[in-house]
């Protein structure tokens, strides 16, 4: 199943403007570190305006990208025209990917679990891309860890923020997503972004594998 059916033109025209300022305040350092030791064949799920198309290293051989909506699927194929790495920009649902089975070395999201609205589906269909040995990068803001900024992260949630930020939601236990979907994790490190404890400035960094036996 492909074809769009996601649809944000205002979060798109807006994201595109944001997400230049949280690059320079330090997001883009951290792609770099999520990237930089992958190799052969890689699929990225919500590429969105494709602000990571800079950071794949020459070790990779070929990325397929896979955006749903129309606005920052145009500005990922922009990007990819000025990839050091063959980057393919296409449509498609993370819950319905696009791609063969154990295709991958590596499947990557940033900045995408918490907007998904199914995120075990979507999980699923990345192990179902890669290969045997292959690996997932992610980087996500997650749950907060205290009660007091949870439960804000919760009302906000219940209200307005989903609708003005196309669909996140900022008090889903991403890391935890990860895990219930067979991941194991192997490489994590959490921080602030910025440095200062608000109820959106909590992230993971880091990798997981297909869990044996699972």
């Amino acid at each position: 199943m492909t074809g769009t059916t996601v649809n944000h033109p205002i979060f798109a025209r807006c994201y595109a403007r944001i997400s230049r300022v949280m690059e320079d305040r330090g997001l883009a350092a951290h792609r770099r570190s999520l990237l930089a030791d992958l190799s052969g064949k890689v699929i990225e799920i919500g590429a969105g305006n494709g602000l990571n198309f800079a950071h794949y290293p020459p070790a990779v051989t070929r990325v397929l990208a896979v955006e749903p909506e129309p606005r920052l699927r145009r500005l990922a194929h922009a990007a990819a025209a000025s990839a050091p790495v063959p980057i393919e920009v296409v449509d498609g649902l993370a819950e319905h990917l696009p791609a063969a089975d154990a295709a991958f070395d590596a499947a990557v999201v940033t900045l995408v679990l918490c907007s998904l609205p199914d995120v075990p589906a979507a999980l699923t269909e990345m192990r179902r891309v890669l290969a045997p040995q292959g690996q997932l990068r992610f980087l996500e803001h997650v749950r907060a860890d205290t009660a007091g900024l949870a439960r804000v992260q919760d009302l906000l949630d219940a209200t307005l923020w989903p609708h003005l930020s196309g669909g996140c939601h900022t008090g889903r236990d991403s890391l935890a997503e990860i895990r219930r979907a067979g991941f194991a994790v192997t490489d994590l490190e959490r921080f602030l972004l910025p440095e200062v404890r608000t109820p959106v400035s909590f992230f993971v960094r880091g990798a997981a594998r297909p869990a044996t036996g699972h």
